[in-house]
């Protein structure tokens, strides 16, 4: 039988507009590991839930990487890498009241026959059979599992907080209440009724989709029943900005940059494709991987249709006695990758630290401080390395559309764009440049928010129809 949560929702009857939710912590555990899936699993999900949702040119990096040729990939695992991505918080969804990717394979994790980890002469594993273990040179076959005991996944289990129609948590006391109700002009009590709702997987997997596209995604779920199914801005790209933190002006040595020939328009001023070298198909391929929580953290100017950026701001703001620990807070707000998935640093994103405590795996370094077992420490995977060198082989040369399609270059391919979009060749130009850590933030942010992200990315006012 599924699992349910209830929910208790204030209704403004004129409106017909959710005013907030009441519920416990596992609905609020529930919306919170949003943060924490990666691109590339959400657009599985939505196939899976047939509620396909098209987030800007990330459908189009999935599609390209299920028909990319095999021998085009350094291994099987490196598509599957991409196609299912694994979430670095995934021992604390596991244990989540409502799955939506109840049917992802649990990680698995291979140690030599010799159990080098197990006796702490090698801190190594790997997540594919096969691969040699470092400690002694063995084959790494042997499937382990971890135990993993995460009760609730980021918040107390005792809280209780007030859920926003466009994702914002806020405290139940009544300075909050009295405030929300000024800012939606409801004034009368006489006019709100309470209704109460037990949803299930769909129902969540629907209030994802939504909190992509709606900036009212509670009530899209739970009175409309339906989610809006596209997000971009119809080419009308708004500027985004990118955190300071990790934007600017860098120092970067010549290897850290890519080159890109971009072939572009000249009337239209859009990027009619790209030709690139395999290093940019693997920044690009690389997004299937990054948590949502990452790339909303970039996007500061409320330029999404959406609103899971209002979830991940109120988690900055939200009170840490509603969090488990700083640890959890540290996940949702800066979410990082599992061991091995980190294609470069370009983006600025870090990998995940496993550490062996006893008989488990945990991020949490400082559960390792606190234990005297001297069987506790850092752990990671001998395939590590595999992603810094990219999921392809090289060299190779690529064809990229401005929507982000990919194909091995091929002149009938280009040409069939040029067709496409209407462009001869006497309106064309070609302009080579180099893409530091600046820009491949910029193109991230354009491949979630925009169906036109080269265009977006590395031209400052797109050609409008």
């Amino acid at each position: 039988m599924e699992n349910k949560i209830n929910l208790k929702a204030l209704v403004d009857k004129r409106s017909n507009k959710v005013i907030f939710i009441e519920s416990d912590h596992a609905f609020v555990d529930v919306l919170l590991s949003f943060l924490t899936i990666p691109l590339g699993t959400i657009i599985k999900l939505g196939r899976e839930h047939s509620v396909p949702v098209e987030i800007g040119c990330i459908n189009n990096l999935y599609s390209s990487v299920e028909e990319i040729d095999a021998r085009e990939l350094r291994s099987d695992a490196c598509r599957e890498m991409l196609l299912l991505p694994r979430n670095a918080a995934e021992s604390h969804c596991k244990n989540l009241v409502l799955q939506i990717d109840h049917n992802a394979k649990p990680t698995q994790y291979f140690v030599c026959s010799r159990y080098c980890l197990a006796t702490a002469t090698s801190k190594f594993f790997s997540y594919y059979p096969g691969l040699l273990c470092v400690g002694c040179m063995d084959t790494m076959h042997r499937e382990i599992s971890f135990s993993v005991d995460v009760a609730s996944a980021f918040v107390k289990e005792r809280v209780r907080l007030l859920i926003t129609d466009d994702l914002q948590l806020i405290s139940p006391f009544c300075t909050s209440i009295v405030s929300l109700f000024t800012k939606l002009e409801v004034t009368n009590r006489n006019t709100t009724e309470e209704l109460h709702f037990n949803i299930g997987v769909d129902e969540v997997m629907n209030l994802l989709i939504s909190s992509l596209v709606s900036k009212t995604p509670l009530t899209e779920t739970l009175l409309k029943h339906k989610p809006v199914a596209e997000l971009n801005h119809d080419n009308n790209y708004q500027a985004v900005h990118i955190d300071p933190q990790t934007g600017g002006e860098m120092v970067l040595m010549e290897e850290d940059n890519i080159s890109i020939k971009l072939i572009i328009s000249i009337s239209k001023n859009i990027v009619c494709y790209a030709e690139a070298g395999e290093d940019f198909v693997n920044l690009l391929f690389s997004f299937l991987t990054l948590p949502l929580g990452f790339v909303t953290k970039q996007i500061q100017d409320g330029s999404l249709k959406g609103c899971i950026d209002q979830l991940y701001w109120s988690v900055q703001d939200l009170n840490a006695q509603y969090l488990k620990s700083n640890h959890h807070k540290e996940m949702l707000l800066n979410p990082k990758l599992v061991p091995g998935f980190c294609y470069n640093s370009l983006l600025g994103i870090e990998e995940a630290a496993y550490y062996y405590l006893g008989s488990g795996l945990t991020t949490d370094s400082s559960l390792i401080h606190s234990n005297r077992s001297s069987e506790s420490f850092k752990i990671e995977p001998t395939d590590h390395n595999s992603s810094a060198r990219g999921f392809l082989k090289g060299p190779a040369i690529f064809t990229v559309t401005d929507n982000l399609v990919i194909r091995p270059i091929s002149t009938i391919f280009e040409l069939s764009v040029l067709d496409e979009l209407n462009v001869p060749f006497t309106d064309i130009e070609e302009r080579v440049m180099l893409m530091g850590k600046k820009l491949a933030l910029s193109l991230l942010v354009a491949s979630f928010a925009s169906d036109s992200a080269l265009t977006n990315a590395f031209i400052s006012e797109p050609y409008q129809e």
